[in-house]
Formats: structure tokens, sequence, C-alpha cells
């Protein structure tokens, strides 16, 4: 009796640990967004990819030329070479034409202003028209201020959703960019040929700078999409290493202006100089089923006049002013669509901003229940990092801030496991990415000691049960 007894308990036990022992492990992840099985590489078959017009290769450069790039006022956005001047109209049935492929065109627009181009849609390709509004930089904008772009039928009507950029910030302005598309599917909006009319329109401009910007435009036509061969199938968890940016000694590099000279800026670590009032760009290249995992941090900067203390160290930075927005990380996708845009202040400290994407995938177009984030990660081929430092950074320092950037491009791995933006010392950064990286394994360490217990444990449950089974058959005593 005393032996049953003891193999009851022993095997409630067993049991007891198996719930433990299965607690971690858990159903599979699957939070990796379903591949597409067609494909658009809307760079290269529409020519949207601005190497030809640029030139400009990857800044591996020393030292000097960095300082020597960045000397004097803030450099202004430099438009395309082959660039066009265009003048919108006031009423869509006079629009300007604008053509797809190599063509670049520019025009102005003024506070309170609303401007009509006219652009021919065909019924089996998706269409791309944006505009990039080019504030003086360092200008102070209004608040209302920013622009609108949309695409509309010649009566009128719109063809979905109307993209609003505001210029954001005092002090802060910054070329923003956008486009009005029509996406060809079954049920959607503007889906016949015909001439359509892109529009622009710009806010008020009360409380800050009334003059016309400079608006650069462009039309993108991609054809239809074609099948490819993805390299899981559709739905499947995604697999590889932890989270991480890349470390190690950083490369010079002098960012463009704009998307025309944006050098050609690799996964890795790179770094450069940007002064305050300035945007400085980088063309990443990313293709389909990549994504985009980059921190921007930003170096302390000396600070002047009589908020510097006497004796600064090393160890702690002089105090200089707190900007609200003071830096700024964008990203633009490869028909300068808006993708994300992230902000933090700035007071002459380390401070550190980040951002990943969702995987390039074509199907994103189309996706009606995605985030705007996610259909905006619809092509493959070159993406436009962005930083920028608000002018008011200058007040209470002197030159450019120091930069570096961290840029990986793979394969899905999943969103990271902490938001997305973040501010702060830049060590404290690089700890919590190794933070985020080591909980990543351990989650999968946890989900592996989860399955191995509950093999082993059934192993002993078994056991213990023919174990018990016997002693009841046992003789009586």
């Amino acid at each position: 009796m005393r032996g049953r007894k003891r193999a009851l308990v022993a095997v409630g036990s067993v049991v007891t640990g198996l719930g433990l022992a299965a607690g971690p492990a858990g159903p599979a992840r699957a939070d990796t967004v379903a591949r597409a099985d067609t494909v658009a590489r809307a760079d290269t078959v529409a020519g949207t990819d601005s190497t030809a017009e640029a030139g400009s290769t990857a800044g591996t450069g020393g030292d000097a030329g960095v300082v020597d790039a960045h000397g004097g006022a803030p450099a202004p956005y430099r438009m395309a070479r082959n660039v066009a001047p265009v003048h919108g109209s006031s009423a869509g049935t006079a629009g300007p034409r604008l053509r797809p492929g190599a063509h670049t065109y520019k025009d102005t627009i003024a506070p309170g202003e609303r401007k009509y181009y006219s652009v021919d849609l065909d019924a089996v390709s998706n269409a791309y028209v944006s505009a990039v509004a080019v504030p003086r930089p360092g200008a102070t904008m209004g608040a209302r201020d920013g622009i609108d772009v949309s695409l509309r039928t010649a009566d009128g009507m719109r063809c979905g959703i109307s993209h609003h950029r505001s210029f954001l910030t005092t002090g802060g302005a910054y070329p923003v960019s956008d486009y009005a598309d029509r996406v060809v599917k079954p049920g959607g909006a503007c889906q016949a040929a015909g001439t359509y009319h892109f529009v622009v329109e710009r806010g008020e401009s009360a409380g800050g700078d009334a003059a016309a910007v400079p608006v650069e435009l462009k039309y993108v036509s991609v054809p239809p999409p074609k099948q490819r061969q993805t390299a899981r199938p559709p739905g499947s968890a995604s697999a590889g290493p932890s989270v991480s940016t890349p470390s190690g000694a950083p490369r010079s590099i002098v960012g463009g202006t704009g998307f025309n000279d944006a050098p050609d800026t690799p996964a890795g670590v790179w770094t450069d100089l940007v002064r305050p009032g300035e945007t400085r760009f980088y063309r990443v290249p990313v293709d389909w089923g990549q994504r985009i995992y980059a921190d921007a941090e930003f170096a302390p900067t000396a600070a002047k006049g009589p908020t510097a203390p006497t004796a600064p160290t090393a160890s702690a930075p002089p105090m200089r002013p707190y900007v609200i927005n003071g830096v700024r990380m964008g990203l633009s996708n490869t028909a300068r669509g808006y993708v994300a845009n992230k902000t933090t202040g700035y007071q002459g400290k380390p401070a550190t901003l980040s951002l990943d994407t969702a995987p390039a995938e074509p199907g994103n177009a189309s996706g009606t229940t995605l985030a705007e984030s996610t259909k905006a990660m619809r092509f493959a081929g070159s993406y436009y990092l962005q930083v920028s430092v608000n002018a008011k950074v200058a007040d209470g320092g002197s030159g450019a801030v120091p930069v570096t950037l961290r840029i990986d491009v793979t394969e899905d791995r999943g969103p990271r496991p902490t938001p997305g933006a973040s501010a702060g010392a830049a060590a404290g950064a690089d700890a919590g990415r190794r933070t985020a990286g080591a909980s990543g394994r351990g989650h999968e360490g946890m989900r592996a000691l989860g399955y191995a217990g509950v093999g082993t444990g059934c192993a002993l449950l078994l056991g213990l049960g023919g174990w018990a089974l016997a002693l009841r058959r046992g003789p009586r005593k």
C-alpha cells in the first residue's frame, strides 16, 4: 500500500513539473508579414533610381573631406540635373503634363495656393506622383503650414486619400515629400485609363515664412507585377539572429542634400557631420523580403557663450538649451513616399533615434488592412534615410553635430521588441539593443527547454505509470 502511494505521489510530481516546463513553450510566433508572390521592381523598370542623375557613390573619404563639405551655411536641396521647370495651373483643365520615368519637374508654391498638373494613366500600371517641398534650411514655418498631395479624376473626384506632410517645427523646417497613388486592383478607385490631375496644396504660413517654396515633382509608373519565387512559403515564421544594428569602426560619408545626390549607403556603420538647420540624405538599397533597421546616434557638441562651464569634461558635456524636436531621422521609399519619421529633443548630449520597417513586398501596395508604414514598403530598390538637426541647436553651440548611422538591411527577423524611437545616451541605447538581443535568444531557449521538458516528462510519466501498474498487480501480503 505504501509503495502504491509513493508511486502516485511521484506521478503527481512529474505532472506538476510538466506543467511548469511546458509554460514557456507555446505556439510558434507568426509575427512576420506574409510574402507576396508577385514582383514589380519600380526603380529599375520605371527609372526612379537617381543614380544616373546624380552620379553619386558611397562616401568613403577621410575626415578632411567631410569637414570641407560641411563648411559654411547649411547646404540647400539640390534638384535633379535634368529638372524641367513647369507652372502648375489654378484649374485642373489647364495643368501642365507630367510624364513618367526619368523626367523630373520643378515649380514653386506659395502659402494657401493650390496647383494642378496633368498625368496620363493606363489601366494596368500602378501610378505614383510625388512632390518634394523644400523650405529654406533653418526657416521658421507656420504651425499649419505644409503640403497636401492628391490624385483626382477630370471631374475632381479623389482617387483614394490625400496625404498631408507638415513642415512640423519652428527652426526645424526640412524637405518633406509624399506621393498620391493609383493602385490597380479589383474594386479600386480610378481604374480606367485616361487623363487625371495631380494636385498640390500648401497650408497657411501664419507665424512663419510666407515665401513660396520650391517643389520637385516626379511621376513613376510601375508595370504589372510578375510572379516570383519566395525563400519561404507565405505566412511562415521568420528565422535568423536577434535584431541588432552593426557595430565596429565607422566609415566616413557625406550625405546628400536630397534624393538626387544621396550617396549609396549600404548596411554598415557610417559617420557624418550635420550642421544645425541641415538635412542629409542617404540611399539604402533594399531587396524583396528585406527590412531596414537603423540607428542615428547624435554625439555631444561643445557649448559656447555664457551657458558654457569654465572647464567642460568629456564625461559631463556642457549644458546647452534644450531644443524640442532638435534631431530627426526619416525614411522615404523609392518613389519618394513617406515611410517613417522619428524626432526627439536635443541638448548637446548624446541622443539616439531608431527605426525599423516591415519587409519590402509588392503585395503591400494592395493591402487594405495594412498600416501606412507597411504599405509604403512596396518596392525593391533605393530607400532614402534622412537625418536633420534643428537650426535652434546652434543657439549656445557651434559647428556641426557628429552623427553615427548604424544600418542593417536583412531578411525579415520580425519587429524590434522595443519601441522604434528612443532618446538618451548612446551607451544606453547600445545596452538596450544588447538586452533586446539577449531577450530574443532567451525566449527561443526557453521554448526549446519547454519542448525538451515535455518530451522528458512524458517518458518519465509513462515509466512511472508502468511502475505503478506493476505494483498494483504484484502479490498481496
